[in-house]
This record gives C-alpha cells, structure tokens and sequence, in this order.
C-alpha cells in the first residue's frame, strides 16, 4: 500500500463502509465525482482503500492469461487492477478509473454491514421510501422528475441505493445522467450554452459505442475524464441541478417495492409478487445493470475463491430478505413501445393509485 501520500479523500457510507482514496491515485478524480454525497472530512479507518500502488503476490496462482490470484487477492492482469481482501479491509490498486471494481467491493462490504446495494430509481413520499427497481432505459429517471413535482414526494437516487436487513433504504444520490429524450421532462436542464447533445434518434447508436470502448477508455483516466464530461451522449448534473430547490432524503423506513420492467404487451399491468421474487430479481437486476468491468470483478473472485459465488449472493439474498419482510412488493409492467415520458406517466400512475393503501395498512 502507499504509505507516503497523506492526503486522502475520505467517504462515509450511511455510517457502516468507509472509504479512502489516494488523492493522488488516477482514479480520484472520478472516485470524487460519483461519490461526491458521501465526501467527510472526518478521518478514519478504512473499510475499502483505494490507490494506485500493486502489492506483491509472491507464489500467485494463474488462471489463463486474464488472472493471477492468492488466497486473498486477485489481479486483473490487461486491466491493471489488483483487489485484495484481507479480513474485514478491501484494498484496489489500479492505473486506471476504478469506479467499476469499487462498485461490486463496496456491495460486498456493505452486506457485511447488514446492508445491500440494488440497482434503482428511490424515491420517498411523506417519510416513507419507495423502491422502484429497473433495468436501464426503462423510465426511471423521468419517473423521478414527474414525482418530485407532486406534494409529498422527494428524492433519494435514480441509479443506486442500499437496502439494510432492518428495512430502512439508504440513498445515494450520485449524479444523474441527462439524455436527450429527457428534454421536455427536465427542460431547464438544457436552457443556455450547453454542451450539445447528439439527436435522441442516434442516442442509442452512439450509447451502444459508448458501451463498447468504456473497458479500453477508463485504463487511461485522462482520457476517461474528458470522454465523460464532453461525450454527446448524456449531461452529468446533480440532484440540486435537475430539483432546485428540492431537498434530497438520505434514509427513510422501505414502504414498498415496485419493480418496473418492459414488456411486448399493449397496455400497462400491475402484478403483485412475492418477497423471494422481489430478492431475486433485485440480486439480478444489480448484476446484469454493473458495468462488463464489475461483473468481470464479482465473476473473478469467485472464480479464485476470495469471494466465493455462495458467500456473495446468499448473504446478500439474506439482507435483503430481511429488508423486504411484511413489505408489499409488485410488478408493473410497460409496454416497450411506449417512450419514457408515456412510460413515466403510466408508472406515477399506478404509484398514486397504490401508495394510499399500502401506507394506510403501515399506518
């Protein structure tokens, strides 16, 4: 580890994961953006240490050309990435932005701590936190616009957030991703000079692309920084960019989950389901919507044993079992062909419709 940099960049998750990063290390300056809300000055041990200084790995194991490994470590050999996990501390080395492997490290972490992280759109309404599970393009984050224009409602995340086994959800209000076709849903957003955006009918194309060079783009940090702020793709904007004036809600009591997907059907449904279905497509859906970086992470320490495939996904289906237990938990689906306004506008719908009853029977 780099024992000569003092600064560091400290980051306290809801009080149960705490992160430090090499202020010097490539990656900081992404590792700064993205985990901007949970920024402490308060120092501390670190649950998850980040720099850029491999440790040694004397006698290490090879798998093919792609990993070597010991018993507690596994480098990632054409990434330059080394995780290791030495009893309750997780330290990741790397030359490149490190986003992708600290994302599936910190879940891992955090279920240690009785937490677990999913992949949604989180919003809370009179104190109460909703989730709304999704996969990618679904809806999620015009959703979030259309609620927090309603009384009662505020916002939470529209990408991730943890579950904790005692029910209460934790936010993490990362910043948001602007597209084109979000315009008329968030139209101050793209007032004055701007970066421009490529037309919403190439956005796929080009988020297709984007998709493709992002493992080759984020070994070169300079070149990732400039990719993320100038790409035509999207606007990166924060929670008090896109809600002015609104206040964002950091933990509330779980009311109710609603997992949103799209469908080859005409007309929207709401399906009520069980609280193992919720567990399982929440473990799922956080899998599927990671980076190919960070499934690549999860899928090589099982692979070497330093995180076996039974350890990572039981514990955390134990969290969120817990999380989830006495909470009413639906599907609602959406019909594919419908853009993400119509989508957002059947999904606040049926919300409306739902919440009354459920916080009645809470009440």
């Amino acid at each position: 580890m780099r024992n000569g940099h003092t600064k560091a960049l400290n980051f306290d998750i809801h009080g149960r994961v705490r992160i430090r990063v090499d202020a010097k290390a490539p990656s900081a300056t992404q590792l700064h953006t993205m985990l901007a809300c949970f920024a402490t000055d308060t120092e501390g041990p670190a649950d998850i240490i980040v720099d850029d200084q491999p440790e040694p790995m004397p006698d290490a194991g090879l798998l093919e050309h792609e990993l070597a490994y010991t018993e507690n470590s596994a480098r990632f050999q054409a990434d330059r990435v080394q995780i290791v996990r030495d009893s309750e501390q997780w330290r990741i080395h790397g030359a490149g932005e490190l986003l992708t492997s600290v994302v599936p490290v910190l879940d891992s972490a955090m279920v240690a701590q009785g937490a677990a992280m999913f992949h949604a759109a989180t919003m809370a309404y009179k104190g109460h936190a909703i989730a709304l599970p999704a996969a990618g393009g679904t809806g999620k984050t015009s959703t979030a616009a259309k609620l927090m224009r309603r009384e009662g409602w505020s916002f939470m995340g529209d990408d991730w957030a943890f579950l904790a086994e005692d029910g209460m959800q934790l936010g993490y209000a990362k910043p948001m991703f602007i597209k084109p076709h979000h315009r008329a849903i968030y139209p101050h957003l793209f007032e004055g000079v701007r970066k421009p955006l490529v037309p919403s009918g190439l956005s796929q194309s080009v988020g297709r692309l984007t998709t493709l060079v992002h493992p080759y783009v984020i070994r070169y940090p300079r070149l990732a920084d400039f990719s993320r702020r100038w790409s035509p793709e999207h606007r990166m904007v924060d929670a008090s960019s896109a809600f002015p004036g609104r206040k964002v809600t950091t933990s509330a009591p779980l009311a109710a989950a609603v997992y949103i997907e799209r469908f080859e059907g005409s007309r929207s449904r709401l399906v009520e389901r069980s609280k193992d279905w919720m567990v399982d497509r929440m473990i799922g859906n956080f899998h599927i919507e990671m980076a190919g970086f960070s499934q690549r992470v999860v899928t090589g320490l099982a692979a070497t044993s330093v995180v076996p495939w039974r350890e990572h996904f039981a514990a955390k289906g134990v969290v969120l079992s817990k999380a989830l237990d006495g909470r009413p938990c639906h599907l609602l689906q959406v019909p594919s062909a419908y853009s993400a306004d119509e989508a957002s506008d059947d999904i606040v719908r049926y919300l409306e419709e739902l919440l009354p009853s459920v916080l009645d029977e809470q009440s």
